[in-house]
């Protein structure tokens, strides 16, 4: 997830879309998914001869990832790394074509999201007899939110790697101008801060909106009003309920007290304004840290995070994460599989997280709630806390993305005021029906 901001602004989901279409189309239908790969006895042994790993992401050129590579193939002889890298906006564009065209990689690092797609529909092996004779990755420790992300149908198809929590940044030296001792708690506690710490005629503002990622944003007010995406079974449209229209409506209501320049930009771009100290509440993921502390160090001291306010179904806010896959077209899945328990060892992903330079989050219990996670990283410590009421955004829908879309352009439009909030939701719930009754 070393990429900037939100994961559902338009041009992820338009290739979110696109690849649910292109698996959609693969070889008329999704095959049987591979649950026979990894069953034996012991830990899993290093091949007898050279063998190479493919591993697709768009991180192999970090140099923390590089340096975990040499260091496997130190202890690894037998095994060469060998990266695939593609631009982070056209991974999952490039990796859906490689599927459909059984080119896919042995191994890969995907956004977490898309792993119970990619499973539903034939394309990843089941990790479930590898992590039988695993001494490194035990499931029960991997975070609820991060687990369900690569769970389907009860097995899990991927290994959490990374993550984040989506809380509250605040500017402290606006609350301090405005009388407020601290964040918001509440709703009601929300909207009477963003109120008074609103000054349209002098260019101040007391949050931030982007409608172009309008239904991203929307999800943790749905989820605190006691709402979801979609039913259970993952067959209707669910936002459009009395908890839904409750969020929506408080939702959008917060335009007002963001400055309008901004609705059509992103959430990436919107750091601006709070840097300047224009707009004094910002909601994003613990990404927004790393980008404060490197491209803002002036403002630092300026600044905190908290958790989001509760709604009335208390604290719920999103997650989000990558994961690592196996694909089962791999003629050397015993090696592949050697390579994602390696990057899974707990100070791999402590380093991979925490002890870089980012503001990743690390996937289990064990390292979220160390000391040494909060030594390292302090202003990690709220986005920790907040695992405990983080919802993982996975529609039980491949269909979903589509849905997501048309969700995102109803809210925006409401945001412009050429719709009410409950029609936004009406709108998109009818359209998105319709995308779920189509075979």
């Amino acid at each position: 997830m070393r990429i900037h901001g939100s994961r559902s602004a338009p041009a992820v989901i338009a290739l979110a879309l696109a690849a649910s279409l292109s698996l959609a189309s693969c070889g008329g239908g999704a095959e049987r998914p591979n649950t026979d790969v990894g069953k034996g006895a012991g830990p899993v042994a290093d091949p007898a001869s050279p063998q190479t790993v493919t591993f697709f992401s768009w991180v192999g050129n970090e140099p923390q990832m590089k340096k975990m590579a040499a260091e496997f193939h130190d202890k690894h002889p037998n095994i060469t790394i060998k990266f695939e890298n593609a631009p982070a906006e056209q991974a999952q564009q490039v990796l859906s074509t490689r599927i459909a065209g059984n080119t896919a990689p042995d191994v890969a690092y995907i956004n977490a999201s898309d792993t119970n797609d990619y499973a539903a529909r034939g394309a990843l092996v089941d990790l479930g007899g590898y992590m039988s004779r695993s001494q490194v990755v035990q499931p029960d420790d991997y975070v609820g939110g991060f687990k369900t992300f690569v769970t389907w149908n009860g097995k899990m198809w991927g290994l959490p790697f990374d993550g984040e929590t989506t809380g509250l940044f605040y500017r402290t030296d606006r609350f301090k101008e405005a009388g407020l001792a601290g964040p918001p708690k509440t709703w009601e506690e929300f909207k009477a801060a963003a109120a008074k710490l609103t000054d349209a005629a002098n260019g101040k503002y007391g949050f931030e909106v982007f409608a172009s990622e309008a239904a991203y944003y929307f999800y943790p007010w749905l989820y605190q009003a006691g709402g979801e995406t979609l039913s259970k079974d993952g067959k209707d449209v669910a936002f459009d309920s009395a908890a839904g229209k409750t969020a929506a409506a408080f939702y959008v209501d917060l335009a007002k007290y963001a400055p309008r320049d901004y609705f059509n930009s992103n959430s990436y771009d919107g750091r601006v304004a709070f840097a300047k100290g224009d707009v004094a509440m910002y909601v994003a993921g613990a990404w927004f840290a790393g980008t404060l502390a490197d491209e803002y160090p002036k403002i630092t001291g300026k600044w905190a995070a908290a958790p989001l306010p509760d709604g009335a179904a208390g604290c719920k806010t999103t997650i989000a994460g990558d994961s690592l896959v196996m694909f089962n077209k791999t003629k050397v899945s015993d090696a592949a599989w050697l390579w994602m328990e390696f990057l899974s060892q707990p100070d791999n992903l402590a380093a991979w997280t925490y002890k870089t330079e980012g503001t990743l989050l690390p996937p289990t219990k064990a390292l979220l709630g160390s000391d040494d996670l909060a030594k390292e990283k302090p202003v990690l410590k709220p986005f920790a806390d907040l695992m405990a009421c983080g919802v993982a955004s996975a529609a039980p829908n491949p269909k979903y993305p589509r849905i997501e879309t048309v969700l995102n352009e109803e809210l925006s439009k409401a945001i412009y005021g050429e719709q009410t909030p409950a029609e936004a939701l009406d709108n998109a719930a009818t359209q998105g029906r319709a995308i779920l009754a189509r075979g």
